[in-house]
């Protein structure tokens, strides 16, 4: 029963997390389309002396980076990745519960691999202080938000191996 209790909590936190981190990522892209519209108005108004909008294009680079790295736990969570079940329909449950355990398991490797390049790459950025062009915004900054939405998508894959393996053993159908 304790048990049982501990892992809905688990569930329930780390879905709050996952969703957390995927509207964090929603506003980015709000920002992203208002750096964007503000930018091609201010072209198309060329003519009456306003202009783009400075290092648009590097503002929208770090929006939009920012906006994928925070959309996989939620994915991941949600068991909302890209995936073909051309065979699933025909195999039975037990098939089905290791497929879902091997893909958690794959995920969890991918998203802990990169993980751990993105922050080799983040103290890269900031061990030589790199910054965009215009904007000469340090790069490590966009490099730390990506960070810490890995973070949180490592933890979701870890879980998300557990739902899994949990599935597995008690002979549960798919959460």
């Amino acid at each position: 029963m304790r048990a049982v209790l501990m892992y809905d909590i688990l569930s329930k936190r780390v879905g709050q997390l996952a969703r957390l981190t995927a509207y964090l990522g929603g506003f980015g892209l709000f920002a992203v389309i208002a750096v964007t519209c503000v930018s091609v108005t201010g072209r198309a108004l060329g003519g009456i002396g306003l202009g783009p909008l400075p290092g648009d294009i590097e503002l929208v680079e770090l929006g939009i980076g920012f906006a994928v790295f925070t959309a996989l736990p939620y994915a991941q969570y949600a068991r909302a990745h890209a995936r073909v079940d051309l065979i699933r329909p025909a195999l039975g449950a037990l098939p089905n519960r290791l497929l879902d355990l091997a893909g958690d398991l794959l995920m969890f490797g991918f998203t802990a691999g990169l993980s751990w390049r993105l922050w080799l790459g983040t103290l890269d950025k900031a061990t030589y202080g790199e910054t965009s062009f215009i904007l000469q915004i340090p790069m490590v900054w966009g490099y730390r938000a990506a960070m810490a939405a890995m973070v949180v998508a490592v933890i979701t894959a870890g879980f998300c191996v557990i739902r899994s393996a949990r599935a597995l053993v008690l002979r549960e159908a798919r959460a």
